[in-house]
């Protein structure tokens, strides 16, 4: 999916929010899709976030309304199970970078910029950015980005945690292909169950907590991939010393 938008620096607005939200149901939906790479135009920019010539004339937060998925349609996309790749090049700022935390991994290229810069314009990141941001680096690290509105690039964002894989310029969405191509070899129903797992997993106050509702069923992919054909395929293959053939049932 790409955010096609150069020559507002891939902003988002409302209207692109809302088509982002109708592709990704569609991924979600669609049981022959496995994976999702998100990207931007051009390599000047990811996003740049929030579409202010649109922002700024929204008289009531009603006139700037989002989807019931969140910004871009995947900030409060809580039923997605599938990994969503972002390839990040060039401007990843505000909304942007809101965008690439709430993908599952973050491939980025050597330009790459990453912000929550809302305070500097009277505004915050309200579209989890800021609770993404305090669990994936911890609290001051992410305050210290989150109050003074400064950026940092891609390699101090790798060596935070947020980025998985720096690339050359204008290779990022290259790289999150190959990326994406190693997640195919592992079962699809293998890897929701581990999402689902993570994510939700991490809601609970002790991994005893989260194992016990592990144990309760509560964590429905983990128990369709208990089920599954696919875990059949992947012991026979691993015993016959064969790559195993996934189906996604």
């Amino acid at each position: 999916m790409t955010i096609d938008r150069p020559e507002v620096m891939n902003a988002i607005s409302p209207a692109v929010s809302h088509e982002m939200s109708q592709a990704l149901d569609v991924f979600e939906a669609d049981e022959q899709l496995w994976v999702a790479i998100i990207t931007g135009a051009g390599s000047d920019a990811f996003s740049a976030g929030g579409d202010i010539s649109v922002m700024s004339k929204a008289e009531v937060a009603d006139d700037y309304q989002m989807p019931a998925t969140g910004y871009a349609g995947i900030t409060a996309r809580k039923s997605c199970n599938k990994p969503i790749i972002a390839a990040v090049n060039g401007v990843c700022f505000g909304g942007g970078f809101e965008v690439a935390l709430a993908c599952d991994l973050i491939v980025a290229s050597e330009n790459a910029r990453f912000a929550l810069p809302e305070p500097r314009i009277g505004s915050a990141a309200v579209a989890g950015g800021i609770h993404r941001l305090v669990r994936e680096v911890g609290l001051k690290s992410a305050m210290a980005l989150m109050l003074t509105g400064d950026s940092i690039d891609a390699a101090k964002a790798k060596e935070m945690g947020l980025v998985m894989e720096t690339v050359a310029e204008g290779q990022a969405l290259e790289a999150a292909i190959r990326v994406a191509e190693r997640l195919l070899r592992c079962a699809p129903l293998a890897l929701r169950a581990t999402k689902e797992c993570a994510v939700n997993g991490s809601a609970y106050p002790s991994v005893f907590d989260a194992l016990d509702a592990q144990d309760r069923g509560v964590f429905s992919s983990l128990q369709t991939m208990l089920l599954s054909q696919d875990i059949r395929e992947g012991l026979d293959a691993f015993v016959s010393k064969r790559r195993p053939t996934w189906r996604g049932v």
